[in-house]
């Protein structure tokens, strides 16, 4: 980018395609960076890094729209891209709900989320947390064998510029240790992770922590046994529990509502969950693994509670998705620099509850204990629910022993009703849960 700056890149880009007959436009770029460090047994595996550029362009000819993108950031490069996309714009079939977002939403103001970690870890300590996770793992008396552990960091800088006058950019950077271990011998080996992510380094918590927890799940896991099919209390583990907050968010997405494809399609304003359930997203977390200070369209974005009270109150729209629904955005368009906007959640989560984990499982007489989902078995449609699993078995409000090679099920509209949040919410994903509870699902076992 030499001496000049994304957004007046960006800015030129956009005159040139209305001088080419582009009504309105839009232009994002984008700027990453990344190392990685990958160790297996006591052993440096590889280093990689990447740098990358690329620019994208949308342009609106009437109700017709095209996008398209060039890592070639020269002048006559971003000269062809403009005529390109508006040849392609010309003659693009049209689109009633396409166009850039109303003016009056554009964010004018930008938070300061402390999203960007000035400090490059380097190389060096990168290595010394990948190795200090597994060297902590296998130190464990029963781990056997490593699947590796792996650190990282990246960095991210945005810019977004529309013809309607809005501009802004921001930067963004993650670190993030992970490792993974198996116990045992021979055919009775198990398997299990853990992993660590933040957006400054100094949030990003001990490597060797993370590669103790990692050895033992996997210890726990040693010598499974299998289930009777019955109906049983269902309770996910916060790695898993993340997984039905996705769900919901899959089904009041505005795209499968527009489409008619979701089955809450005409649950608004009605009960979805249990009383006192709240599910909420919020751009604005501080230092969030997925905070952002507007939108895929320049859109002033802010804390959305989407279930209120178990009530359904709004769905995640964008721009397009809003018009054909005849509503406004709710300031939730992600983009790429190759397609245009589409609806996606920021940092998601439930609310945590009032009882602790073992307050939850305390009054289960038999019950499973989910740590892992295995497969994709979800009807977006019906809301119909089967996945693989395994995790341990719960008897008198205990975890006794480990499970496997069982199958969970039921019906997503039935499910949420009947959750229960335990009190240990922790930001560790892009979408959190607490320890979730789960009433008269489905255990189909041996």
């Amino acid at each position: 980018m030499t001496d000049i700056s994304p957004l007046d890149r960006l800015d030129d880009l956009i005159k040139q395609a209305k001088a080419l007959g582009a009504d309105a436009a839009d232009a994002i770029f984008v700027e990453s960076a990344s190392l990685g460090v990958s160790f297996r047994m006591g052993k440096l595996e590889d280093v990689e890094r990447s740098e990358s550029l690329d620019v994208g362009l949308r342009v609106f000819v009437g109700k017709r729209q095209a996008v398209s993108s060039s890592t070639d950031l020269r002048p006559a490069s971003l000269k062809a891209l403009a005529e390109r996309v508006v040849g392609m714009a010309k003659t693009a079939p049209e689109d009633p709900w396409c166009g850039l977002a109303d003016p009056a939403l554009l964010a004018r103001e930008l938070p300061a989320l402390d999203l960007e970690d000035k400090a490059d870890p380097g190389a060096a300590l990168l290595r010394a947390r990948a190795e200090a996770a597994e060297g902590a793992a296998l130190a464990v008396p029963g781990i056997t064998n490593s699947e590796g552990a792996g650190a990282s960091w990246g960095r991210t800088r945005v810019a977004l510029a529309t013809s309607t006058g809005f501009a802004g950019d921001y930067a963004g950077t993650s670190h993030s240790v992970s490792v993974s271990v198996l116990a045992g011998e021979g055919t009775g080996m198990e398997r299990d992770d853990d992993f660590l992510s933040a957006r400054h380094g100094s949030d990003l918590g001990d490597p060797a922590a993370a590669g103790r927890h990692a050895a033992e799940k996997a210890l726990k896991r040693l010598n499974p046994r299998k289930a009777e099919t019955q109906a049983v209390p269902i309770v996910y583990d916060p790695q898993v529990a993340s997984s039905l907050i996705g769900h919901f968010a899959g089904a009041i997405n505005g795209s499968s509502i527009s489409r008619g494809v979701s089955f809450l399609k005409d649950r608004m304003g009605e009960r979805i969950f249990a009383p006192g359930i709240n599910i909420v997203d919020d751009p604005h977390i501080l230092r969030g693994l997925r905070s952002k200070p507007f939108d895929g369209e320049g859109v002033r974005n802010a804390r959305r509670v989407f279930a209120e009270d178990g009530v359904l109150t709004s769905w995640v729209l964008d721009s397009a998705s809003g018009r054909q629904l005849g509503l406004a955005t709710t300031g939730h368009a992600a983009r790429g620099t190759g397609g245009p906007p589409s609806p996606a959640t920021t940092n998601l989560y439930m609310a945590a509850g009032t009882l602790s984990p073992a307050e939850l499982i305390a009054d289960i007489k038999q019950g499973f204990y989910v740590t892992e989902l295995i497969g994709m078995g979800v009807n977006g449609v019906t809301g119909d629910y089967s996945r693989g699993a395994s995790g341990f078995w719960i008897e008198n409000g205990e975890i006794v022993y480990p499970v496997n090679e069982i199958t969970i099920a039921g019906n997503l509209k039935d499910m949420f009703l009947h959750i229960t949040p335990a009190n240990d919410l922790v930001f560790k994903y892009g979408t959190n849960a607490p320890t979730l509870r789960v009433e008269g699902m489905t255990i189909a076992g041996a």
